[in-house]
């Protein structure tokens, strides 16, 4: 029998049902960021865990009126996790020519979770209890935060900004926005991005 380190989190299944994110909220925009690249088995909703919509639902009520979430991706399949990794691999391959590929491959695990089909180790996309979501005008359109969306590099870090305030003082106030409206709710910020 396999034992789990004292500080691995046990994962299990919270039988909580995937939802699909309405396409016509007010204050929600849906642009499945994947689908619309055409990455293999990607899809053309976004649909995440009851419990993550009622969060985002409430993350809503705090930010101020004049803004609104644009989604990006929740539920992830495996195969399209799967390109991620190969395809960021590759990407930073040809920005690190000298690298290793063990430092390839923790370079990438900071930007994408390796594609584990293990319940220990899934990814949290795998799972719908992660979600991709950036700070928008009441239109939907996406603000400035600094970096594109997928961006790997230092820049794309949640506290970039907060180190290098004079850079770009509107991406900082943007990213103070919505990290406080998003953790006030209840979720949990990845730190190498915003």
């Amino acid at each position: 029998m396999e034992r789990n380190h004292p500080n691995t989190p046990s994962v299990c299944e919270s039988n909580e049902p995937l939802i699909q994110i309405p396409a016509a909220h007010p204050r929600l925009f849906i642009e499945p960021i994947y689908y619309q690249q055409q990455i293999p088995d990607s899809l053309r909703t976004i649909y995440v865990r009851k419990g993550v919509f009622e969060r985002l639902q409430q993350a809503l009520t705090l930010l101020p009126q004049e803004y609104s979430l644009v989604l990006y991706d929740g539920y992830r399949p495996f195969q399209v996790q799967h390109y991620l990794f190969s395809h960021f691999s590759r990407q930073l391959a040809q920005q690190m020519p000298q690298a290793t590929s063990q430092e390839i491959m923790q370079a990438t695990k900071r930007y994408v979770a390796f594609p584990s089909e293990q319940s220990a180790h899934l990814a949290p996309h795998l799972t719908g209890g992660a979600i991709d979501v950036t700070l928008a005008d009441v239109t939907g359109k996406a603000l400035d935060l600094g970096t594109a969306f997928d961006e790997m590099n230092e820049k794309s870090a949640t506290r970039y900004f907060e180190q290098h305030t004079a850079e770009n003082p509107l991406a900082c106030r943007h990213r103070r926005l919505l990290y406080n409206c998003m953790t006030l709710a209840g979720f949990t910020n990845y730190a190498e991005e915003w």
